[in-house]
């Protein structure tokens, strides 16, 4: 099971988008695929339909659980519309963890554990998280095996990325192993200098560690949002979809080179 984290301390970036976008072209092959709405604005959550404030059971109600198994994974595990993704959602009261449960022993791991039940029920996991460094995040960036960093190509947004930067540097005193990331350009739009200098900055910066290629400005995503359908199912040939199809390719490359090693 391979699971990816979509993560900026910045909002606004194209987070859910990505996590909707890989997540569909992913069932589209074929992988079983869950995705982890860890906002508590539970955007991710809202784009497949779900009123947050309905759902019985959601990740703050797994969290209650010290030691989940496999079943209770899955009862917090929702069945989406579409063939091969799931979902476990967010609702606001997420936005207490810290305050509720923050000091309980092992909490950082708790996501990770939860995982380790339901590994042979997926291919993919996904993980869409808030722009705030607590629970949450530190969840989330502990039970991944590749991050991926949203970055919108205006300067303002390579601030984000500098923190998430840091970030990864204050969590790895912990970890043995290093994180891997992959930085993706979001949002360019090639008619602007604001666009085309960010991404310049972008390569320099991270050369290594950034995606060669770009998301681009698709209002295709917004329509795909209001009929709460992953972009390649609501318009599979547009300049978005094939972005980010590009995208996975070179995600599913990464991850095949690293296992087969």
């Amino acid at each position: 099971m391979i699971v990816w984290t979509v993560a900026n301390q910045k909002g606004g970036v194209g987070k859910t988008t990505t996590v909707i976008s890989l997540a569909g072209l992913l069932a589209e092959r074929g992988h079983r695929v869950l995705l982890i709405d860890t906002d508590p604005h539970a955007s991710l959550t809202s784009y497949l339909g779900y009123d947050s404030d309905l759902i019985d059971g959601t990740l703050y109600e797994l969290f209650q659980t010290h030691s989940p198994d496999k079943a209770t994974v899955l009862r917090y595990t929702l069945k989406t519309p579409f063939e091969g993704l799931d979902i476990i959602p967010a609702n606001m009261a997420l936005a207490t963890l810290d305050r509720v449960l923050g000091n309980r022993e092992g909490m950082g791991l708790f996501l990770k554990r939860a995982l380790d039940q339901v590994k042979d029920e997926y291919d993919y996991v996904l993980i869409d998280c808030p722009p705030v460094l607590g629970v949450m995040m530190v969840n989330a960036l502990a039970a991944c095996s590749r991050i991926l960093v949203p970055v919108q190509t205006e300067f303002l947004a390579l601030k984000g990325l500098e923190r998430m930067i840091r970030t990864f540097d204050i969590m790895q005193r912990s970890r043995p192993q290093p994180f891997k990331y992959c930085v993706i350009p979001t949002m360019f739009d090639k008619r602007t200098k604001a666009s085309l200098n960010t991404l310049q900055a972008i390569k320099d910066k991270h050369p290594k560690d950034a995606w060669n290629s770009v998301i681009p400005i698709d209002t295709k995503f917004r329509d795909a949002s209001l009929k709460h359908i992953p972009p390649s199912a609501f318009s599979r040939n547009c300049r978005g979809v094939f972005a980010y199809e590009t995208l996975l390719n070179h995600l599913q490359q990464l991850e095949h080179k690293e296992q087969s090693k």
